[in-house]
């Protein structure tokens, strides 16, 4: 199953960039794009930084979606 997020959503509410929250959680500018897109499924370490930056818990940042 795809993951989802709400990275770009609330990165955005935070006033942040993508490359200002890559150096928040110590990956780039380009690995924060593809995490927003979908395209890239971070780490267990990588989702926690991201949950601490931006404020909110593992479960409501990222979900599996349901395939048909």
């Amino acid at each position: 199953m795809p993951l989802a997020n709400r990275v770009k959503e609330l990165r955005a509410a935070k006033g942040l960039n993508q490359q200002e929250l890559g150096a928040l959680v110590g990956a780039s500018r380009q690995t924060v794009s593809l995490i927003e897109r979908g395209d890239y499924n971070p780490t267990l370490k990588l989702c926690i930084q991201l949950c601490h930056a931006l404020g909110t818990t593992l479960d409501a940042l990222f979900w599996e979606e349901e395939t048909p």
